[in-house]
C-alpha cells in the first residue's frame, strides 16, 4: 500500500488541505479511472473513508479533503459558501496536475460536487451523488432546530442525540442494517467534533441549516444517484426525481438503509461507486434516466428500480 500525502492550499485566504493515496501500483498496468475525489458531510473530512481506499485503491489515485469549513481546515465566513467550495475543488483539481476526476459527493457533499459538475463540467470524468437532500421535511428541520437549540444551550449531548436522530430511519417497522451502531457513530462523531475542532459548532449549524440549489440540471456528465431505501432527510422518489434533471443519469436504492447508508451498507457503496468509475455493468434493478427534464419539472414517470444487490455475498448482520 503506497503512503499518502497530505497538502494543503488555500482559497479566498482560507487554509484547507487534500489527502492524496497514490494508486497501489502493485498491483501492475496503469491507472484504470482518473483520480477519484470523495466529499462528505460536515464531519467526513479527509480521514473518513477507508473503505474507498480498499475498493477504489488499485484502480485510481484516491483523493479526500478537509474542505474549507471541515476538519481541520478554516471556517468558512459568513455568507454564501458555495462559491468558496467549488473554487476549493477546482484548486485540488489544479494541484493534482489532472485534467479530469471523478467526482463522489455524499449528502453534504452532493451540493458541492453538483455544483462543481454544473458550472465546470469539463472537469468531471463521472459524477456519483448519494443521500442527495434534495427536499427535507419540515420533521427533520423540527429535529435540527431543537438540536441547535440544545447547541446553544450549551447542552452538546442532547445535541449530538437530536442530530443523529433527525439524520436516521427510526421507525421499528423498517428494517435498516446496522442502525445502532451507524446511530452510536454519527452521535460520538458529533461530539467528538465538537471537543475537538473550535469552529465545529458553526460548520454543524451551517450543514443541518443550510438549504442548497439542487436545481438547474446538468448534461455532458455521466452520473449515478443512489439512496438508502428508508431515507428519511430525503425520500428515494424525490431523489431518484433529481437523478431526472441529469441527462442521461442512472439511479438506484440499496436496501435496509437510511440517509446513512455509507455506514450501513460501506461495503456495498464502495463496490457500486468503484464499479460506475471503471464503466463496469451495475445492476438490473438500475433506472437509467435517458432525458434530462426541463426546469420546474419531474422527469417522465418510470416504474420503480429495484434495490440494488451487488454481486457475492451479503454483509454480515
Amino acid at each position: 500500500m503506497p503512503e499518502e500525502i497530505i497538502r494543503s492550499l488555500t482559497v479566498d485566504g482560507l487554509r484547507y488541505g487534500y489527502r492524496l493515496l497514490p494508486r497501489d501500483r502493485a498491483v501492475g498496468g496503469a491507472p484504470v479511472t482518473e483520480p477519484v475525489l470523495v466529499i462528505g458531510g460536515a464531519l467526513q473530512g479527509m480521514f473518513g473513508w477507508p473503505q474507498m481506499d480498499d475498493h477504489l485503491g488499485p484502480v485510481a489515485d484516491v483523493v479526500t479533503a478537509d474542505l474549507p469549513g471541515m476538519g481541520t481546515a478554516d471556517p468558512l465566513p459568513p455568507g454564501p459558501g458555495a462559491p468558496v467550495l467549488r473554487a476549493a475543488v477546482t484548486g485540488i483539481i489544479d494541484d493534482l496536475g489532472a485534467s479530469r476526476i471523478n467526482l463522489f459527493g455524499f449528502s453534504y457533499g452532493a451540493a458541492i460536487a453538483f455544483g462543481c459538475a454544473q458550472h465546470d463540467p469539463g472537469r468531471i470524468a463521472r459524477l456519483v451523488l448519494g443521500g442527495v437532500p434534495t427536499h427535507v421535511g419540515e420533521d427533520r428541520r423540527t429535529y435540527w432546530r431543537r438540536a441547535t437549540q440544545a447547541l446553544d444551550g450549551g447542552d452538546a449531548e442532547s445535541f449530538a442525540t437530536l442530530a443523529a436522530d433527525g439524520l436516521m430511519c427510526l421507525d421499528p417497522e423498517r428494517h435498516v442494517h446496522r442502525r445502532e451502531l451507524a446511530r452510536r457513530y454519527v452521535r460520538r462523531s458529533f461530539l467528538h467534533a465538537l471537543a475537538h475542532s473550535p469552529h465545529a459548532a458553526d460548520s454543524l449549524r451551517r450543514a443541518l441549516g443550510d438549504r442548497p440549489d439542487f436545481s438547474g440540471g446538468l448534461s455532458g456528465v455521466p452520473a449515478l444517484v443512489f439512496a438508502g431505501e428508508h431515507d428519511t432527510v430525503t425520500s428515494p422518489e424525490l431523489q431518484r426525481e433529481f437523478a431526472g434533471t441529469i441527462e442521461g443519469s442512472r439511479f438506484l436504492t440499496l436496501p435496509e438503509s437510511d440517509h446513512w447508508v455509507v455506514l450501513e451498507r460501506s461495503e456495498e457503496v464502495a463496490a457500486l461507486v468503484t464499479r460506475f468509475f471503471t464503466d463496469q455493468p451495475l445492476d438490473p434493478g438500475e433506472a437509467r434516466l435517458p432525458r434530462q427534464a426541463r426546469a420546474g419539472r419531474s422527469a417522465p414517470a418510470e416504474p420503480a428500480p429495484a434495490p440494488f444487490r451487488p454481486p457475492g455475498p451479503p454483509a454480515p448482520r
